[in-house]
């Protein structure tokens, strides 16, 4: 595969676009387990949701 001479922009921008996503996925999985742990500790000090439902039922 011949990338011509911008071969080194493009690979680099596929890696910058890689890193990024890749940081963004962490981030996103990171958040989302302080927030269900901000939950159970909500629930564990006696607040309740409206719904009624514990932050671990999934259904």
């Amino acid at each position: 595969m011949s990338l011509g001479p911008y071969a080194s922009f493009i690979l680099t921008s596929y890696l910058a676009v890689a890193a990024v996503v890749a940081i963004l996925i962490v981030w996103v999985v990171i958040d989302h387990r302080t927030q269900q742990q901000r939950l159970r500790e909500l629930e564990e000090s006696g607040i309740t949701r409206r719904s009624g439902k514990s932050a671990t039922d999934t259904r």
